[in-house]
């Protein structure tokens, strides 16, 4: 029992160096730089399901939607305005100027 315990236990340690190793960063060498072995060059063989064409789906516009006229008008406005009303300003000085009286 303690000779499993070690072995899982040193297969474990082993293990994650492996990993560590290869997650280390390093340069990153292309398959035509060299190839795998001894100058045998083994091109990448990469299998893939042939592309599938879909037309894009037909837009149609929504129908136009149509809104019913409020139900309670407010009054329309006067066709005409009133006149403004006169206000009377007092008499001034304005600057060095005295101004009287009078209407604006």
């Amino acid at each position: 029992m303690v000779k499993t315990k070690r072995v899982a236990s040193v297969a474990g340690v082993l293990g994650l160096a492996v990993l560590g190793v290869a997650a280390m960063p390093h340069d990153a060498k292309a398959w035509w730089r060299g190839g795998f072995g001894v100058g045998i060059v083994v091109p990448p063989v990469v299998v893939a399901p042939a592309p599938v064409y879909v037309a894009p789906p037909v837009v149609v516009a929504p129908p136009p939607v149509y809104v019913a006229p409020p139900v309670a008008y407010a009054p329309p406005p006067p066709a005409y305005y009133p006149a403004p009303h006169r206000v009377w300003v007092p008499p001034h000085w304005e600057g060095p100027y005295w101004v009287g009286g009078h209407w604006s």
